[in-house]
């Protein structure tokens, strides 16, 4: 028989298990956070009818997805989360309650160039709050401290949550009569800090015809900073332009009123008025967040306020507001980086226990004590040397190993070894079971250097 080369296709990740106990980690405190906030799981079809997959589609999308036929069927691998919630909302809308809070840690594919940090098979961590026709601003204003546990969940404290408002912006270009070229104007303002506000305005003036007038009306705009309190003084004296602008503001400073309240630090969330996000998909609150050590790596949350989450499926009207983590490159990155904690624990189990005589039944029983416990256990049957036994525990990384032989059964005890320092205690098996909780490590997944 010919022997096939075993491999991974290119921009599918595939860990071993020592970083996949990471990512779970990760996905647990994601899980938990999200809980904390009355969300609800969801899990959709990971193949849907391409019809409805491309339904709200361009075509970049549907360059990018993977679409095949089966019998008769146009099917497609789901890109995104946020499409699937849409039809989910349309499809289900009499049984749900609303405004509907959910949340979905999934599996994505986008059949785009492969890279360093790109992927074509990829977590998202989603949440969504959709609303029947309204949705109030304070689900709008709930998001940043979501983000902020989740963040300072996983171990981070030097991460700043950016947020602006779309009526703001097209309030503004409206005032400078740019309304037609906004998109232009914005996805050229979104370049800033790659490359400086001399060859933005450049840009401006040169590639989009603006006039250097309004060019720099547009630099002065968007180069308003200092502390929350003192952008939004600002942007005052723009108010009575424009109505648009003038419900962006109230929208903003409503969002940003709340934040002390829900327990996010002025440290940790900005307004800032060069994020955009969506161009064309979000029309209020608009989220970033970025590491502020690590500003290469981007954003690593963003997401925003919309009017019309199904407005393809269903002639209903279902605001929402959401954010999404892009969840594999987030970890990829931080492994790169070194950012993710060593320490934390990685094995399958907690204890490894390892039979000495013939019986196993003391040894089955003890397990089962201890998984009563809530402790992880692997029993170990394999008739092998005692080198060898340690050896596996070794590679395997657990950080106990429990040894049974006929002196621990003749005292109706066991010997506990930490596999770390080394040390050995004679133990029962309540004992153990506090030796092993007390001993378990329970730190951050992320390191900030």
């Amino acid at each position: 028989m010919e022997r096939i080369k075993p491999r991974t296709l290119s921009g599918f990740m595939e860990l071993l298990p020592g970083k996949q106990m990471q990512f779970e980690r990760m996905v647990d405190i994601l899980r938990t956070t999200y809980g904390l906030y009355g969300f609800a799981p969801l899990d959709t079809p990971a193949i849907e009818d391409a019809q409805i997959l491309l339904a709200k589609g361009g075509g970049e999308t549907e360059k990018q997805i993977y679409r095949f036929q089966k019998g008769d069927s146009d099917l497609a691998l789901r890109f995104d989360l946020t499409v699937p919630l849409a039809k989910y909302v349309a499809l289900h809308y009499n049984d749900l309650a609303f405004p509907f809070r959910r949340f979905q840690i999934s599996k994505v594919y986008r059949g785009e160039r492969a890279q360093r940090g790109r992927f074509r098979e990829f977590y998202q961590a989603d949440i969504d709050v959709i609303g029947d026709g309204k949705l109030d601003i304070l689900n709008e204003a709930e998001i940043p401290a979501i983000i902020y546990r989740v963040f300072t969940g996983f171990g981070l404290s030097r991460f700043q949550i950016r947020v602006n408002n779309r009526k703001i912006l097209n309030g503004f270009y409206a005032m400078q009569a740019l309304q037609e070229q906004s998109g232009d104007v914005m996805r050229t303002v979104d370049k800033l800090e790659k490359i400086g506000p001399e060859n933005v305005r450049k840009i401006l003036t040169v590639d989009l015809s603006i006039p250097e007038e309004k060019a720099d009306a547009v630099l002065k705009f968007i180069s308003i900073q200092g502390t929350n309190a003192e952008v939004l003084t600002a942007l005052e004296g723009y108010r009575g332009n424009n109505e648009l602008f003038d419900k962006g503001l109230d929208e903003l400073q409503a969002v940003t009123k709340n934040l002390s309240a829900f327990g996010v630090p002025e440290d940790n969330f900005a307004v800032d008025l060069t994020i955009a996000r969506g161009l064309d998909y979000y029309t209020g609150t608009v989220y970033e967040t970025t590491l502020l050590d690590h500003p290469e790596i981007g954003s690593v949350c963003s997401g925003g306020r919309y009017d019309d989450l199904a407005g393809y499926y269903t002639d209903r009207p279902l605001p929402g507001v959401g954010i999404s983590i892009g969840l594999t490159r987030l970890f990829y990155v931080l492994d790169e980086q070194g950012l993710l904690n060593p320490a934390l624990p990685s094995a399958p189990a907690d204890v490894l226990i390892l039979p000495m005589t013939e019986d196993l039944a003391p040894a089955i029983s003890l397990a089962e004590s201890l998984r009563s416990n809530g402790i992880r256990v692997q029993l170990y049957g394999e008739q092998k040397k005692f080198k060898q036994k340690m050896s596996y525990a070794d590679k395997l990384g657990v950080p106990f190993v429990i040894l049974l032989g006929e002196d621990e059964l003749m005292q109706g005890k066991c010997t506990v070894k930490n596999m770390v320092s080394g040390q050995q205690v004679l133990l029962t098996a309540e004992e153990a079971a506090d030796h092993i909780f007390a001993g378990k490590y329970a730190g951050p997944v992320i390191l900030e250097k």
